[in-house]
């Protein structure tokens, strides 16, 4: 039996994620606060407030795990975070002469203020539609929280990403489970802050092989120790 919808909870969820959105950049209320490193991840903070105060009112069983299906949190944590982190910071350094380890860190935690949102309630909230039908509500309303609604090219392409991260991402949840995992995802465009060039989608393109390659790894790995057991 397929589990109902909670328009509620989601209505809810996504006002408050919208509120704070609104508040944090398209009013002067953030004005007073000096640390850009604070600014970044209150523009960001929206959907992980908006997904509490649902869970909390509607007393939803929505599970919202840090480790997901790895046995302890540091793993994820260290493939998904501590790589990207000390490898693009790395590259900073040698092109830039800056070693930003704060600012990518404030970055990782952005993603994940983020994906607890879209991916650890709303996804899971529409988990009983199709897949394509659930991506599709998730990159809608993700692409509306931006607050960026003028139907320009640049917005349309800026869509069209929206919906296939939101597809990608999404299936990096289905199979870890994990808030740090799908946070690390989410953070890689970001890290990019003067864009994306020659470099910058080497180490895209290579992050993603890695981090593809370990969860088919791993996920054979566990299903090759439960057949064992059996």
């Amino acid at each position: 039996m397929k589990n109902k919808i909670n328009f509620g909870a989601i209505i809810v969820y996504y006002v408050i994620a919208i509120i704070c959105r609104y508040v944090a950049v398209k009013t002067d209320l953030l004005a007073g606060v000096e640390s850009e490193y604070l600014k970044i991840l209150l523009r960001g903070v929206g959907p992980a407030i908006g997904a509490f105060a649902a869970i909390k009112l509607f007393a939803l069983n929505n599970p919202l795990s840090l480790k997901g299906i790895y046995k302890t949190v540091l793993v994820p944590f260290a493939v998904y975070w501590i790589l990207p982190v000390v490898l693009i910071s790395s590259v900073y350094y040698f092109t830039l002469g800056k070693f930003p380890i704060l600012l990518m860190f404030t970055i990782v935690v952005y993603g994940l203020l983020e994906e607890i949102g879209w991916r650890g309630f709303l996804q899971n909230q529409l988990k009983s539609l199709p897949t394509f039908y659930s991506t599709a509500i998730i990159a809608i309303l993700w692409f509306a929280w931006h607050l960026n609604l003028e139907m320009t090219s640049n917005n349309l392409i800026f869509l069209v990403i929206i919906f296939f991260g939101a597809w990608g991402i999404g299936k990096v949840y289905t199979k870890t489970g994990s808030l740090l995992a799908v946070a690390g995802v989410h953070s890689l465009n970001n890290f990019f802050v003067k864009g994306v060039h020659e470099t910058e989608l080497l180490i895209i393109l290579a992050l993603l092989a890695i981090w593809i390659s370990f969860i088919i790894i791993y996920d054979k790995k566990t299903k090759a120790l439960v057949s064992q057991t059996n």
